[in-house]
């Protein structure tokens, strides 16, 4: 039962207790009391709402910040991303492969905040080697929600 719950609640964290048990067939009861025990778990670790900020009027920016880091002894990389993970400008922090060791998502109000950030806090930080700072122009899909209006085709029909 609890990985189908995950699955729904994953795509709409907004579902009525009652329409879930009904598609699992359980009571209602039971939804919430796994629910509530994977909170207590840790396994949910939050809810969160998809908002198109460019529609606010909220200025906004956001990066994709690529980290090169000197991992600790005996730690890893864990002694540095919990020092980033800390900031409050940081969205998410990720472990990746490839060319770089995390991936950092940041927001702030200007280029220039963001990129203050970057150079003052983020790689000042020891261990970090180098950093690589992709600003986000536009975001067509976010975590599986498409967020772009689909434009409407306007070529014209030309036939020979």
């Amino acid at each position: 039962m609890r990985e189908k719950i995950l699955t729904f609640i994953e795509k709409n964290s907004r579902i009525d207790l009652s329409d879930l048990a009904i598609m699992l067939g359980v009571d209602e009861a039971s939804v919430l009391n796994e629910m509530e025990a994977m909170e207590q778990e840790r396994i949910i670790c939050g809810y969160h709402t998809i908002i198109d900020w460019d529609k606010t009027g909220v200025e906004k920016v956001s990066a994709l910040i690529e980290v090169r880091v000197t991992p600790q002894r005996g730690q890893g990389f864990d002694h540095v991303a919990e020092r980033i993970v800390n900031y409050p400008e940081v969205n998410s922090v990720y472990l990746i492969s490839g060319g770089f060791d995390l991936m950092v998502t940041i927001e702030g109000k200007t280029l220039r905040e963001v990129s203050l950030f970057v150079s003052e806090k983020l790689a000042t930080l020891e261990s970090v080697l180098s950093t690589k700072t992709n600003f986000i122009l536009k975001k067509y899909k976010d975590h599986g929600t498409v967020t772009a209006e689909t434009g409407k085709d306007e070529r014209q029909i030309v036939s020979l």
